[in-house]
């Protein structure tokens, strides 16, 4: 294949501005495949399709006029950057697309501005032209104000296809074909996405970047220490389906079967390498490979059952294989038995990866609190790194507590600039810039600990904004925090280490007592009362009772000597007395999964 012909590009957006539908068009008008069935044609998986929204990067094979084009279209949701930065890898153009009746949003910045930095050709896009309250003008304007891009930009309706052919031309004439690397080179692709097939295993997809990879070949991955070899089985495009072919030529993207069975094999971002051929392989890697991405909300995930906790982990094992942004490790709670410590990029990351395993695996999981990483500096000079409440040092052997903060970049009309700032403030928030990027849009540069941002955040921004405001964050480092402490839950005298939480010191009274009062009604009442009790800094700061069960000794005394009243009550007394002491209070797991559910 002559690589002057093949063009690679991606579709990069804020989410809900129709990366998926025009990938749709793109698709039907250069005949890939029929009238698509169903919209979303490369949302395949149902929680996308549910959601309208884009989880995973996908790669697809086009043709138009003589040119081979490579479409990866990525997800908008700023929890998914990853799944952008992966798929730039094997581009060398990108389609950034704007929604006319929204204009530039946090996340269309962001991507911009990871576009701009990998060196990537831009074309600009205005989408939904055709909307009634569509302002294409204004948004034309503001991609070269804000974004500054000079270019005119392609002015399409996705929905109806109008201006997708011009797009098309332009993608064909304004992205570069990619280089052309030595012609006895010997086969070099990189690996930027992989999922598991039942009967294949490992399914790897790869951009070829010099010399060719073909069926039969000897590979190795750059970075394996034991320098193992497998054996290229099959290579093909993706069209939208799997296509064998006879080799993959540098500047191509397609897929590999390579006979690999254990997911913990494959990294995104490795170098492959065909060692059979005449060449040496090269001798340094297509790109560095670099730290794995840290996650930076952890949960708690255990089984509804005791002994599903193997079944759980095959799962893990096999989602980790197809997303490797999450991280998991065993632990195990007093109350809830054997699981997982599983760290996310955010929220909505979390919330898929739990419908994920629901849906397509049948784990149903009990999920604690969310947290942080924090760095706690211990007495014996140490600094230790902390993700669950349960390793929290004991508050007198901590020497200082270091919480994470993030940058937070809000786009919001003017209209609600007050309530966001407020906002803003009440989540201990550090103002660092305000940019007046157009009359009616305003740049809120914030710093507030990631703590604040990882529960109800996003919510809480788009319900005061009424729906208009946007949001981007990235990590900026630690800071110093002094008023920082653990507070644990105990029911019946007995520590809950699933409910335990680390908040600041003046919020510990109120978060203490919204949870105790909503674990009191989901708590089953006992034959004995049970304290419900919070606990932090060695103190009980709120407390709350579940009465006991009562049964009516006095039923069958209808009248007669008092006396043997007061003996059966006294009676009745002393043997709640004895329960309290030797009784033991059992949480059904779907009191966990709603108390843990803030209201």
């Amino acid at each position: 294949m002559d690589s002057s012909k093949i063009r690679n590009f991606s579709i990069i957006a804020h989410i809900d501005h129709g990366k998926s539908t025009l990938a749709d068009r793109l698709l039907e008008t250069t005949g890939s495949v029929r009238t698509l069935e169903r919209a979303q044609f490369l949302d395949s998986m149902e929680l996308e399709q549910e959601r309208g929204i884009t989880i995973k990067a996908k790669a697809v094979r086009m043709s138009w006029k003589g040119h081979i084009l490579n479409l990866l279209d990525t997800p908008g949701h700023v929890d998914f950057t990853f799944e952008v930065h992966r798929a730039l890898w094997a581009c060398e153009g990108v389609v950034l697309l704007v929604d006319a009746s929204q204009g530039i949003q946090a996340q269309t910045v962001a991507n911009c501005e990871i576009a701009q930095k990998s060196g990537l050709a831009i074309l600009p896009v205005v989408n939904k032209i055709d909307l009634q309250n569509a302002r294409v003008e204004e948004t034309v304007d503001d991609m070269e104000r804000i974004l500054g891009l000079r270019d005119f930009p392609f002015l399409v309706s996705a929905k109806t296809g109008g201006g997708v052919s011009e797009l098309l031309d332009g993608i064909v004439s304004k992205v570069p074909a990619p280089a052309a690397g030595p012609s006895a080179a010997a086969g070099a692709a990189l690996i930027f996405d992989s999922y598991m097939d039942p009967f294949r295993g490992v399914i790897l997809v790869v951009r070829v970047f010099e010399g060719r990879l073909a069926a039969k070949h000897k590979i190795r991955f750059f970075h394996d220490p034991a320098a193992k070899e497998y054996l290229a089985e099959e290579v093909g495009y993706l069209a939208p389906a799997r296509q064998a072919a006879a080799e993959l030529a540098a500047g191509e993207v397609g897929y590999l079967v390579c006979g690999l069975k254990d997911p913990k094999e494959v990294r995104h971002g490795e170098t492959l390498l065909v060692v059979d051929g005449a060449a040496a392989p090269r001798a340094a890697p297509l790109k560095p490979l670099g730290a794995p991405l840290k996650p930076f909300v952890y949960v708690g995930m255990y089984p509804m059952q005791l002994g599903e906790v193997s079944s759980l982990q095959a799962a893990l094992e096999r989602l980790h294989l197809t997303d490797p942004s999450f991280e998991f490790n065993i632990e195990a709670s007093l109350a809830l038995g054997p699981g997982f410590r599983v760290g996310f990029l955010g929220l909505l990351h979390l919330e898929i990866i739990k419908e994920r395993l629901k849906r397509e695996f049948s784990q149903d999981v009990i999920i604690t609190n969310p947290n942080v990483r924090y760095r706690v500096g211990v007495k014996k000079g140490e600094t230790i790194e902390v993700i669950s409440p349960a390793h929290f040092p004991a508050h007198g052997d901590i020497t200082k507590v270091e919480e994470p903060y993030a940058r937070v970049k809000i786009l919001t009309p003017a209209a609600h600039l007050g309530a966001v700032q407020e906002m803003l403030k009440s989540r201990r928030g550090i103002h660092i810039e305000t940019a007046h990027l157009t009359p009616q849009s305003i740049r809120l540069t914030w710093e507030i600990p990631l703590s604040e941002l990882v529960v109800d955040f996003y919510d809480k921004l788009k319900a005061i904004s009424q729906g208009y405001a946007s949001l981007d964050y990235e990590l900026a480092g630690y800071r110093f925090k002094e008023d920082l402490v653990k507070v644990d839950i105990l029911i019946h005298g007995e520590p809950c280490d699933a409910l335990s939480f680390i908040v600041p010191k003046e919020k510990a009274f109120h978060e203490s007592r919204s949870l105790l009062e909503r674990l009191r009604e989901l708590v089953p009442r006992q034959m004995f009362e049970v304290a419900l009790q919070a606990s932090s800094q060695g103190k009980i700061i709120a407390k709350e009772k579940i009465h006991s069960i009562r049964k009516d000794v006095l039923a069958k005394c209808y009248g007669g000597d008092i006396t043997r009243k007061m003996k059966l009550l006294e009676k009745q007394k002393e043997g709640k007395k004895r329960m309290r002491k030797l009784g033991r209070v059992d949480i059904p797991p779907e009191a966990f999964l709603t108390v843990l559910r803030k209201t």
